[in-house]
């Protein structure tokens, strides 16, 4: 992109985020090791790039500064099926609403009432159809109403990664391992915090070592790759996560150490909190140069899809001009995107 574009820009219009990604920089597959994934460094004092490897993350970090981790783990959240009538389903869970009612998506055409099998002993049917394409279920086991938590067991026998949808591919054992972070802890996300994905026990041990971290909990949902397409940003109606911080998390927030996030959500956890001051519930809160981050100094995250929210996060920090520079520059140097690809610091 030319700079003469970049000036004539509007933040507030999805059409700014946009930019082109040759398909091959799309990561598909991990990396092995983890933290051999490279990771780009830019300073907003100096606006330097400085390109390295995700191991050397210690080398970059500010001596001072803590560190908020997301714990949440990845279900199986990805089930196929099929209707009582027999045509093929499949089923994304979302996000419980409560102990027995679930939000999920459904490829399949479905009504209320339509009853789902999956396998033996799973069943759920359809109780609500909503207007943005998602729907509510209960799900039974030998024909009896089960818990979420009840859910979850049952999910890691039968269910499937939910991989994001530009991989293009199914998940497999490999994914089980990589599609989650060496500190994931509270089952619930349906998508992982990708920028945690990078850490070895290793290297998480030697940075919790040297910094005051804490952990806070956001359940990723499907919303996360949901895309910006209203016109104007701030039209977009913003998805909903379940979040819980830590009294140690909640303490770090409220101290004046200087915070790196890992993860847009745990920026997006921390940040809510700012403005809502509220530990525990459901956080919406949409990131972007017109409301710009109030306590999370630095940000480790990957590179993210166009005309996203995420993207539009990250402008937040930096300016939609450099965040273009920034992502011209990945692409110029053959940077990996998206989930499994590689990882920015942003100081």
């Amino acid at each position: 992109m030319k700079k003469r574009r970049l000036i004539n820009l509007d933040p507030l219009l999805t059409s700014s985020y946009h930019y082109e990604l040759p398909e091959e920089l799309i990561a598909t597959h991990p990396i092995h090791p983890r933290d051999h994934a490279r990771l780009l460094v830019y300073n907003r004092i100096d606006k330097s790039i400085i390109h390295s490897r995700f191991d050397a993350l210690e080398d970059f970090l500010p001596p001072q500064c803590g560190i908020i981790f997301n714990d949440t783990k990845v279900i199986k959240a990805r089930l196929y099926g099929h209707k009582e009538s027999g045509g093929a389903i499949e089923l994304l869970i979302n996000r419980p609403h409560n102990a027995h009612t679930i939000n999920v998506y459904i490829r399949g055409r479905v009504k209320i009432d339509t009853l789902l099998i999956f396998d033996q002993t799973l069943r759920a049917r359809v109780i609500a159809l909503h207007d943005d394409g998602s729907r509510d279920v209960h799900f039974y086991l030998h024909e009896n109403l089960i818990r979420f938590e009840d859910l979850l067991p049952i999910l890691d026998k039968v269910g499937h990664i939910p991989l994001p949808p530009y991989l293009g591919r199914e998940d497999n054992s490999e994914d089980e391992r990589e599609y989650q972070s060496v500190f994931a802890h509270h089952e619930g996300a349906v998508a992982a915090p990708t920028a945690s994905l990078h850490f070895t026990d290793e290297l998480f041990n030697a940075v919790c070592s040297h910094h005051t971290h804490a952990f806070v909990t956001l359940h990723v949902g499907s919303g996360t790759f949901k895309p910006v397409e209203s016109e104007v940003i701030t039209d977009h109606p913003m998805h909903s996560e379940y979040f819980d911080i830590s009294p140690n998390a909640h303490n770090l927030i409220q101290s004046d150490t200087p915070l790196l996030s890992i993860g847009t959500t745990s920026t997006r956890t921390v940040e809510y909190y700012v403005r809502n001051h509220k530990l525990r519930g459901e956080a919406n809160l949409f990131l972007h140069p017109k409301n710009p981050p109030m306590r999370i100094n630095h940000l480790l995250t990957n590179f993210h899809l166009p005309q996203s929210t995420l993207l539009m996060l990250v402008a937040s920090f930096v300016g939609l001009e450099e965040t273009h520079r920034i992502y011209n520059e990945a692409i110029k140097e053959h940077y990996r995107f998206f989930s499994y690809g590689d990882a920015m610091l942003i100081l």
